[in-house]
């Protein structure tokens, strides 16, 4: 029996939900050609490819060599042919002590609040059957007061109307909040899917304002009316692939110039970047796209006197400021 397909399926929620069933899927074939498990799981080869490399990382406590998955690459690269060993321990039936099913049935009671209606009912049966099995540890659970921080109920609640709005086909007027150039801005937009990924939820929509495909992080949009008018046709929008990360860089993001010395090098190999110059202490420097100038401030920070903000320079001297207070904190 395959496993049900789906459509999409670069998502954080889809790929660990593919994860957790591709190793008994792969395990009772002993092994996959590549073009059927992605045939089977409704996904691409690429997809089901960078799946492999997220579970060469997996395995029981511990992380040493004996503890993970292992995944035959030469056979995927030469063969396209998918086998695994040492996921035997995954066959065997859970056993979980007192402590761990509480933990686990406050972690889902917690889940449920913040999940959609089509989350809660797979949640309420999960929590049915590890309550009925779990006997003292339920008990200690259910003392555990389960409360939504505001501003997750509202996301929760924003979350399903817009669910609503792609199921209806209805356009939405949104004020939305930019933080590269620190301004909220009204836009129409065209709503395509509701996803997660990278621990925010997001709109995938067609911009009328941008003329484009456009993500915006429900957090940061302070108001959402649904609109009477239907949404239009958008046959040539391919939906975004976001197994690589939510972060795609485009013209509306803040352009900066960075100076990397060697130790940091890896800057430019690990974030999208524009233009790279090697320079001649022997680093690199690189022009990139930044959605959010915090996240910007916190790299520069974890990089110390490894790098320089070299443009613009009001976000340099953001960075120095930061850093100051930093300092002056720990002394």
């Amino acid at each position: 029996m395959s496993p049900s397909t789906r459509s999409g399926g670069s998502g954080a929620r889809d790929q660990v939900g593919r994860l957790l069933a591709l190793v008994p899927y792969i395990q009772a074939r002993r092994e996959v050609e590549l073009e059927q498990a992605a045939g089977d799981f409704g996904v691409s080869e690429a997809q089901i490819v960078k799946d492999l490399n997220v579970l060469w990382f997996c395995g029981m406590p511990g992380l040493g060599m004996g503890d993970l998955i292992d995944v035959d690459m030469d056979a995927l690269e030469g063969e396209g042919v998918i086998r695994l060993s040492n996921a035997e321990y995954l066959t065997r039936p859970l056993r979980l002590d007192s402590s761990e099913a509480s933990a686990l049935i406050v972690a889902l009671r917690a889940l449920r609040e913040g999940g959609d209606d089509d989350v809660r009912p797979i949640v309420d049966r999960t929590l049915d059957k590890l309550e009925a099995a779990a006997g003292e540890a339920a008990s200690v659970a259910a003392q555990v007061d389960i409360r939504m921080p505001e501003q997750a109920g509202r996301v929760a609640e924003l979350r399903d109307r817009l669910t609503r709005a792609v199921e209806d086909r209805r356009q939405v007027r949104l004020d939305y909040y930019v933080p590269a150039r620190d301004e909220s801005t009204e836009r129409v937009v065209d709503p395509l899917r509701v996803v997660t990924a990278d621990g925010n939820t997001y709109l995938s929509a067609y911009c009328h304002l941008a003329e484009d495909q456009r993500l915006f992080r429900l957090d940061r949009i302070s108001t959402a009316e649904v609109l009477d008018t239907p949404v239009g046709e958008h046959a040539d929008l391919e939906p975004r692939d976001l197994a690589d990360g939510i972060f795609q860089p485009s013209t509306d993001d803040l352009l900066v110039t960075l100076h990397l010395r060697p130790g940091a090098r890896w800057v430019a190999e690990y974030y999208p970047v524009e233009e790279t110059r090697e320079a001649r202490d022997g680093g690199l420097t690189v022009r990139l796209r930044v959605g959010d100038p915090a996240w910007l401030v916190r790299l520069m920070l974890r990089l110390g006197s490894n790098a320089e903000l070299v443009d613009p320079p009001d976000l340099a001297d953001s960075v120095r400021r930061v850093a100051t207070q930093a300092l002056h904190n720990y002394a």
